[in-house]
This record gives structure tokens, sequence and C-alpha cells, in this order.
């Protein structure tokens, strides 16, 4: 049976909600009333095959609330006069919401509407192409409010998210709706007060001219014949921020890069060289060191799809950058140490030499076994100790 059954009606007026149209309209005119639903109806061969579901049917429709009925008379050969239904109306706004029992969150959102309005006009553009967003939002707009007009009064402030001073708002309410706000303030300031260069949450900071925290920089000498940095005399392992880490003067020609920790930690010596903990997809504070591009730079990953991703990424700075120990030989030597990648990657990386990526096809496309990964702590210790000699 393809007849529009009373739960049918509710839906259409459902989509019309989470189209956002029903609290745009509790606003703006942007729904013309009275609005048709779609109606199919039985025919005459149901009349006389049917007609005890056919009533039924009638019966339903009839008795939906807040939905108005357009009736019609068949005079069927068989039944008679019949009385059936032609066409479903809802005949106001205040009907639609009774219909999906939205009255309550349509009242809460003009109310918002009206605060918006009062308080920062040029945002409700935002709110009527995002209403749903904004009803979510409710019981935080008062204070997202409250950020955007702080920064509206001190433009790229030039201080810490910790040193705003809004009513009800903390720096940890302003990281988790960095998204939210990105969208907000983008209507609220004017053009000077944000860098469009910086795009994305983890960038929100500089977009709107914050204070970041700084990015730090683990790094190890691998050679007892290094100096050391002044106050560092005896500590091989040393953290700097980005910007110091970049203004490096070091006589290094090797920077060994790793993502494990245990294996930073255990690198064996090498001359002239330094080992640096490595930062996993983001390499943006490792790109602003120019030095490195002078020095023979290896990565060592995890033999699985997403260390030749990261590899991939990393060349998108350093193209020099040569992987280390994330060869076929290695992967097959280790067989008894193979594990399963949790949410292998599949697409196409365009950095890798022909060497990896036929690594990387391996993996990808399951040629060895499926999900196959090789965590670099996994490799033997005599195994790096053997490659270092051989291949440097």
């Amino acid at each position: 049976m393809s007849w529009t059954t009373d739960s049918d009606l509710r839906a259409q007026v459902q989509r019309l909600w989470d189209r956002g149209d029903l609290l745009r309209a509790a606003v703006s005119n942007a729904v013309s009333w009275p609005r048709r639903l779609s109606l199919k109806a039985p025919g005459a061969a149901d009349l006389s095959d049917r007609f005890e579901a056919v009533r039924d049917w009638v019966r339903a429709v009839a008795n939906t609330t807040h939905v108005r009925i357009d009736w019609r008379e068949w005079n069927h050969r068989v039944q008679g006069t019949q009385r059936l239904p032609a066409a479903a109306w809802v005949d106001s706004l205040q009907d639609a919401l009774a219909v999906i029992g939205k009255a309550r969150q349509a009242q809460h959102f003009d109310v918002l509407w009206r605060q918006t309005a009062s308080a920062q006009p040029t945002l409700l553009e935002w709110m009527s192409r995002h209403p749903l967003r904004a009803l979510d939002l409710a019981n935080r707009w008062e204070r997202l409010l409250a950020v955007v007009a702080w920064l509206q009064a001190h433009p790229r402030p030039g201080v810490y998210l910790r040193q705003v001073d809004a009513p009800g708002v903390d720096s940890k309410f302003i990281e988790a709706h960095r998204g939210v706000l990105s969208e907000l303030m983008a209507s609220a300031l004017p053009p000077e007060a944000i860098d469009t260069r910086a795009n994305g949450t983890a960038q929100f900071a500089r977009r709107f001219g914050f204070l970041d925290k700084p990015l730090r920089m683990r790094f190890r000498l691998l050679d007892p014949a290094l100096p050391s940095l002044p106050g560092c005399e005896g500590l091989p392992d040393i953290t700097l921020d980005a910007a110091s880490f970049a203004s490096l003067v070091l006589p290094v020609e090797r920077v060994f890069i790793t993502e494990n920790e245990t294996n930073f930690l255990a690198f064996p010596q090498v001359a002239r060289a330094i080992v640096v903990f490595g930062a996993g997809y983001g390499w943006e504070a490792l790109a602003r060191a120019a030095w490195l591009h002078r020095c023979h730079l290896h990565y060592w990953g995890d033999i699985d799809t997403h260390g030749f991703a990261i590899l991939d990424q990393l060349r998108g700075q350093f193209p020099h950058a040569a992987s280390f120990l994330m060869d076929s030989e290695t992967l097959l030597a280790h067989r008894s140490h193979w594990g399963e990648e949790p949410e292998p990657a599949r697409h196409d990386l365009s950095r890798l030499t022909a060497e990896e990526a036929a690594v990387y096809d391996d993996l990808r496309f399951d040629r060895h076994e499926p999900r196959l990964r090789m965590e670099q702590e996994r490799v033997g210790f005599g195994w790096l100790s053997a490659q270092l000699r051989s291949r440097l």
C-alpha cells in the first residue's frame, strides 16, 4: 500500500524543520501559508478491492491533528457515494510546529533572534543560514555574543585566550567553540581584524590576533663532540620553543626524526647528528628551521599506511627528506612483530619514491595480509645499529 499515512504527513512537516525552514519562518516570511502537503490517496480499484482498508486510512488521515483536509466525493459503482481526502494542508506556522511538537523550541529561537538583533545585528544573517545550530547553542549563545563583543572592542588583541575578560567566558570555552566563533567573527569583525591566511581551528589564535602557545621541539645530540647549548652542558636531551630551535647554529650534518619516544631516547650515537622527537602530521614548527634544508634529513616512522602519509606530508616542507627503516627488507625481517592498523589510509601519495610507493601499495592493497602494520619500536635494536653502520 503506497497511500500517504498520517505519519507521512508529519514526516513532511518534520523535513521543513530539519531544513531550518520553520525556524526561519518564525522570524521572517521564509515560508508561505497555507502549505500543501503531498497526499497519495486510494483509487477506484482500492474502493472495490480493499474497502475496509480505505475506510481505516480515511479515518487515520482525517484525525491528523493540525492538518486541514480537503474532501471530494466519489460515486463508486459498487460502494456508492464515498467521501475521500483530496488534499492536505498546514494552514499556519503554529499548526506546523504543533504537528511535530516544536512550538517551545521555536519560541526559544525567537528569543535568541531578538537578543541578537539587539546586541549583534550583523549576526542575524548567520542565524538565518544556520537556525538549528543557533538553537543547539542556545544555552551558550549569550557567552558567544560576549566573546564577539570583546573582540570588537579589542581587535587583534595580542594576548592569550586566558586573558579574554568577557562575562562567563574562560579560555576552555573559547577553545571548545573555535569553529562557530570563527564563523560569527567573520560576520562581526572588520576585515583588517582577521588574518585570512590562517584557517581552521588550529590557527584560530593567529587568525584573530591572539598569542598562541609556543610549540616545542625536543631533540637529542647524538655526538658527544657536538657543542652543547649554554646552560645545557652535559644534557643531551633538550627542548626548545620552535623559534629558538629555528635559530640554532649547530655543526650537524644529519637529522633523524622519529615518532616514538623510546626510539628517540635510545637512538645510537651518530657523528655530527641529532635526533628530533617528531610531530606526526604537523610539520609547520619544524619548517621554520631553515638550517634543516642543509642537513641530511631521515624520517623513521611506522611501516603502515599512515607512516607513509606522514612522510609524504614531511616532504611537502622538506623535499629532500629520506625515509629510514621503512623499507620492504625491514618489514619482512620482522614478520613476527607484525600488527594491525585500525583504519588504513587508501589514497595516493605523490611524494614517495618508487621503492616507498611499492611498500605503501603492498600495505594499502593488503598484499601481505589485511591492515598490516609494523610499529617502529618493534624494529630490533641490533637491526637499527647495523643499518646505521651500513647506510651512513
